[in-house]
């Protein structure tokens, strides 16, 4: 079996998958996550979770429990889409995307919200930064979906 990492690689060096979701976010979706398993090392600063595996953890082989928040590192998508519309409870933030993956989020049942074109994200350093490309949220499990909904208008 091939091992999956959760970002380019497995050291502690901050890349360019280390943008954090921004607080007013979750203070939107007002939940507590049961697991964040993409979080940065040192834990989430912002995302209000009971546990949380981070890079040298390898989320992706971890076993998923309860609902889950999931920022996946954008320059390695498919499997976390993949593993999170398969354990169907949760929240994930994504670019969007002309992939495969994309296709089969945007086509699961999963209730689904497009962020601000000017998004901006927290960095390591403690400031923000905007990517290049659209993002959107995206919720499978009832609890998940009702909070979806104190972002705005959801498909």
């Amino acid at each position: 079996m091939q091992q999956l990492t959760l970002f380019n690689d497995q050291s502690t060096e901050l890349t360019s998958d280390d943008y954090y979701t921004p607080k007013w976010i979750f203070d939107a979706l007002n939940i507590t996550f049961d697991l964040d398993p993409a979080s940065p090392i040192g834990g989430p600063p912002n995302t209000p979770c009971r546990q949380y595996f981070t890079k040298q953890d390898n989320g992706l082989l971890q076993d998923w429990n309860g609902s889950v928040f999931l920022n996946p590192p954008f320059s390695k998508t498919t499997p976390w889409v993949t593993k999170w519309l398969s354990h169907a409870n949760g929240v994930i933030l994504v670019p969007m995307s002309k992939s495969k993956w994309f296709n089969d989020l945007w086509n699961s049942n999963a209730a689904i919200i497009a962020l601000p074109s000017n998004l901006k994200f927290d960095d390591p350093t403690g400031g923000n930064g905007s990517i290049f490309i659209a993002c959107l949220v995206a919720a499978l499990g009832t609890s998940n979906i009702e909070a979806l909904n104190n972002l705005g208008k959801v498909r």
